[in-house]
């Protein structure tokens, strides 16, 4: 068990599925309270340090959302995938994607900032925020995301500058990660494996790949990272195929 998660408490948007879920188990499994907004329960399982809340981010005014008084650590994990050529999308795509991707997370950290603040004690707080590998290696048929995660990391390195000394703030970009959101690109073993031969560590990402930086992220064990931007991707930034 990791004694330092112990006894805090997490807010995770977009905790049921995915990532989020990932992250929501490891924290809950190490003696976090964690709550989690998101439109359904998903994949959750019940646990006594498990709270679920109904909220969507892509309408809800999060500010009006019950909150905790003390928040030790958030984490904005809903996203989106629209992958097409700069031609074929239309300006409501970027928008959608800017909405889900970029609004929501500034809806999110509005309203848990005060919370963010009362938990500062002995250790600073944490926010976690998730871009793309997109962002920072150029891909085709990524430019709405790139766009809203491009934002997502500027916005991550103002609010650490911002909110310093009481609050971290700190961004995960991946690469293509098996999750539910991105099951059309696993959907056959076929297609498993050519995501695979991408990396060179010859496997696409799984959630708890990206879960555990982040639960690293939110816990004390990280006092001293604030303002950046780490790749968990399989070495695709880095290195050649």
């Amino acid at each position: 068990m990791n004694d330092s998660l112990k006894n805090r408490t997490y807010l995770i948007a977009g905790g049921s599925k995915g990532i989020g879920l990932a992250l929501t188990q490891q924290l809950t499994s190490n003696g976090a309270t964690v709550h989690v907004y998101s439109r359904s329960t998903g994949d959750l399982a019940a646990t006594e340090n498990l709270i679920h809340h109904v909220c969507d981010f892509a309408s809800d005014d999060f500010a009006a959302a019950e909150l905790p008084d003390e928040i030790h650590g958030v984490a904005y994990c809903p996203g989106t995938i629209n992958l097409r050529s700069f031609r074929a999308l239309k300006i409501d795509d970027f928008r959608h994607d800017f909405e889900i991707n970029t609004m929501g997370a500034i809806k999110f950290l509005k309203g848990v900032q005060a919370g963010l603040k009362r938990g500062a004690g002995e250790h600073p707080s944490s926010a976690v925020l998730f871009s793309t590998v997109a962002v920072g290696k150029g891909l085709p048929m990524h430019a709405s995301i790139a766009v809203a995660k491009g934002a997502i990391e500027g916005l991550s390195r103002s609010l650490a500058s911002e909110l310093a000394p009481h609050t971290r703030v700190n961004c995960i970009a991946p690469a293509l990660t098996d999750t539910p959101l991105a099951s059309n690109f696993f959907a056959s073993d076929e297609k498993r494996a050519m995501m695979d031969a991408k990396y060179p560590l010859k496997r696409a990402g799984q959630p708890d790949d990206l879960a555990s930086m982040a639960a690293f992220l939110l816990s004390p064990a990280s006092g001293w990272i604030t303002g950046q931007t780490i790749g968990v991707d399989g070495g695709m930034s880095t290195l050649g195929g």
